[in-house]
């Protein structure tokens, strides 16, 4: 059967807040050995045309990825391998790291500077302890930064965690990805795509991984939950014992929300000025499960996600697959859970600061299997680098963003996702 590869013609963004024009991503050539087969090399639209098949929707995002989750073939795609910013859908890699090694019941203590986080947050407060299962629905379901640097505290610290995340992605052979935040978020920590990026094909690899936890799944399928705070004075007027207020999901593809789509199992979305839209999610119709991710985009990845899905499921069994999502492990990558130990890539510059420098710095487990794995972690930063060059922006990568979280600015008409008070409670 014939394949269509469409030239990539929506480059990748990324700007400095202060450049007038954001500096565009070269083409650059593509791997030799894509994970997941060869087709998926491509850098355009990948599809094997059949039969009887509704024609891929028109979306205005940079990469896709539509994946049959029971089978793991890859349906079709876009740039399924291109590295992008992966805005708060890198949460689906926190809870799939941090989701089987922290206890559910635990009380934990944020810190001040988790609470004073950037972006979207819960409202959390150092004069109270959360439960790991509070402070994870924060994070799915609305997206809480300060619930994913305060769970990142909870599992030994930031560095640990990103270390942790970087090593689970590798277990999970999601080799476009390198982690640099629990939460997404990129010009705040000085981060741009040289130091924390993923792809449309990883997002699904995170996804497919974490929905495997009843946990999680009780997350990200929650549309609306109490979730505890300090008793105001009008609480204790009325003598209540427990203070709190609502929290609701940002993912408008569950039941009951605007885009409620039937079947869906759960998702996340993103969104940061240099990200742009970004959203992954699982369906389930009849018998069948259809996977989809999309990254860096203009307009509603609700929609866009929409329209993957009844494509997908259209497809199934019907076209000839370009790829499959490859299985955790191997005995190529062995998992490091343990507490105490650590891998991956971790970012030289602070992620407490608003800025400061982009290196890298590597921090490896010691001994004979940690020199081993410094040398596979650094020859395989080297070939991404090499694969995917990319100029650092023109002017200061640090500062505050624009806009947050899963929020694009409000002039954004393009948009219609949810409303809220950042923290404001």
């Amino acid at each position: 059967m014939p394949m269509i590869t469409v030239p990539l013609s929506a480059a990748c963004l990324l700007a400095a807040p202060a450049a007038a024009s954001p500096a565009v991503r070269p083409a650059a050539a593509a791997p030799s050995d894509p994970v997941g087969g060869p087709q998926l090399a491509g850098r355009g639209i990948v599809l094997n045309q059949a039969p009887g098949v509704p024609a891929l929707p028109k979306l205005k995002f940079s990469s896709y990825l539509v994946a049959d989750a029971d089978t793991g073939e890859v349906l079709a795609a876009k740039d399924p391998h291109g590295q992008y910013l992966p805005a708060s859908t890198l949460k689906t890699l926190t809870s799939a790291t941090l989701v089987a090694k922290l206890n559910p019941d635990r009380l934990v203590r944020p810190s001040q500077k988790a609470c004073d986080v950037e972006g979207t947050k819960v409202g959390l407060t150092p004069k109270m302890q959360y439960k790991v299962s509070d402070l994870f629905h924060a994070l799915m379901m609305m997206s809480a930064n300060d619930a994913a640097v305060t769970l990142a505290e909870a599992n030994g610290g930031m560095k640990k965690t990103i270390a942790d995340m970087n090593a689970e992605a590798k277990y999970l052979h999601a080799d476009d990805t390198l982690a640099a935040s629990p939460n997404g978020l990129d010009v705040d920590y000085g981060l741009n795509l040289r130091t924390q990026h993923t792809s449309a094909y990883d997002l699904v690899l995170f996804l497919r991984e974490a929905m495997k936890s009843p946990q999680f799944r009780t997350y990200v399928q929650a549309a609306q939950f109490q979730f505890p705070a300090p008793l105001t004075k009008k609480e204790k007027k009325k003598h209540k014992k427990v203070g709190g207020y609502p929290i609701y999901t940002h993912n408008k593809l569950l039941p009951g929300q605007k885009y409620g789509y039937r079947g869906m199992l759960g998702g996340k979305n993103g969104y940061t000025v240099h990200a742009q839209q970004t959203y992954v999610a699982e369906a389930r119709r009849d018998g069948h499960t259809i996977i989809i991710s999309v990254m860096h985009g203009e307009t509603s990845p609700f929609q866009a996600g929409a329209k993957l899905l009844d494509w997908g499921f259209a497809a199934r069994g019907k076209v000839q697959p370009v790829g499959t999502l490859v299985a955790p492990g191997a005995a190529a990558q062995a998992k490091k859970h343990a507490d105490g130990e650590s891998g991956g890539v971790l970012p030289g510059t602070s992620l407490d600061s608003s800025g400061g420098s982009s290196a890298l710095v590597y921090e490896i487990g010691g001994g004979t299997v940690g020199g081993l794995l410094a040398a596979g972690v650094l020859f395989t930063v080297y070939r991404r680098r090499r694969r995917h060059p990319l100029p650092r922006p023109a002017g200061n990568t640090g500062g505050s963003q624009a806009a947050y979280g899963d929020v694009p600015p409000r002039d954004d008409a393009s948009y219609e996702g949810p409303s809220y008070d950042d923290g404001a409670r």
